[in-house]
């Protein structure tokens, strides 16, 4: 499948980044932002997005790295790969989970050209949607792309693609805020606030905006993190269900923990309750299981993707389970 035509716009500064952005987000011209291109270019091949223009951000030096802030966490750039995030030191160190979530990413190709602001900003898949534009006509199309029915739940009004970012869930785990700039200015937002729960409208990003920053809180850092991820094959995959989580221990006991859920919802979750249940117990199978069914309660898997819905969701509560008995053990 081939790319549709495009005008390549490659700017050096976030200003001047910003600037092209308010000239061609508004009106008929479509922009759309390419930083890594794993994802949004399959996507322009497969004519889910023709843009007029393509605003390539690759270029700007000052989204990339990593910035530790004494005695106020991390800073990281939105451009920096995830690779990069892979292999940090500082991070694996500090904030364990996320380096663990970078290296399930795709194939260690992808991972050399994909972003961190890639991954938080990825678009959301369905069965339904990721196909070729033949595919998709033949199927009468879809709310999330020029049609008007959900073939997921085709009684409702709601897209229900699913979220499938690695990084995202490891995140909410450790309580990132992102830096978003526009015309308007810089605005900071916890990542939880990032995400709208809608498969088609799923982030709140205007498009003459841009994902800068993402902050790591000193009051997250030094707990053990797990990630763990189903998928079909053991890498390139997006994940089909996803589990992160975080804990410190004192004393033999749970001091604090937190779990987040990816791939089984149209945003990723922190799972609520969790933290009240596991906080101040010592941790032994029960509860462990516990915490799964918790977290498969929140999940709420549909037909979009080959596995089941049953499946996806049962594999949410065993790997809920492994994870937090892995993050005690760690």
């Amino acid at each position: 499948m081939s790319l549709p035509q495009f005008k390549l716009l490659r700017p050096h500064t976030l200003e001047d980044a910003i600037a092209l952005l308010a000239k061609h987000s508004s009106g008929e011209h479509k922009v759309r932002i390419v930083a890594g291109g794993t994802d949004l270019i399959p996507s322009m091949r497969q004519k889910l997005f023709e843009p007029e223009y393509v605003l390539d951000i690759r270029h700007i030096a000052e989204l990339k790295g990593i910035r530790e802030q004494q005695g106020s966490g991390v800073v990281i750039g939105a451009l920096t790969t995830l690779t990069a995030i892979e292999r940090s030191t500082l991070l694996r160190r500090r904030y364990q989970v996320l380096t663990e979530a970078a290296t399930t990413v795709a194939s260690p190709l992808l991972r050399n050209m994909g972003t961190i602001g890639g991954n938080i900003c990825l678009d959301t898949r369905c069965l339904w949607y990721n196909q070729s534009l033949t595919w998709r006509k033949g199927c009468g199309f879809c709310i999330k792309k020029d049609g008007d029915l959900c073939h997921v739940a085709p009684g409702g009004t709601k897209c229900w693609a699913a979220f499938s970012g690695d990084t995202p869930p490891a995140l909410l785990c450790l309580q990132a805020e992102v830096e978003i700039v526009g015309p308007s200015g810089a605005r900071r937002i916890p990542l939880r606030d990032f995400y709208t729960g809608l498969g088609d409208t799923y982030r709140k990003l205007q498009p003459n905006e841009i994902l800068t920053r993402i902050f790591l809180p000193e009051s997250s850092a030094d707990y053990r993190g797990v990630y763990r991820k189903l998928r079909v094959r053991g890498s390139i995959d997006y994940p089909l269900a996803g589990v992160a989580v975080v804990m410190r221990r004192s004393n033999g006991h749970i001091a604090d923990a937190r779990l987040a859920i990816t791939a089984v919802n149209p945003a990723p979750f922190l799972v609520k309750g969790a933290s009240e249940l596991l906080q101040g117990r010592v941790l032994d199978e029960a509860l462990a299981e516990a915490a799964g069914d918790l977290a498969a309660k929140t999940a709420k898997p549909l037909t979009t993707s080959a596995l089941t819905p049953e499946y996806r969701r049962e594999m949410i509560r065993v790997f809920t389970k492994r994870a937090v008995l892995a993050a005690a053990s760690n």
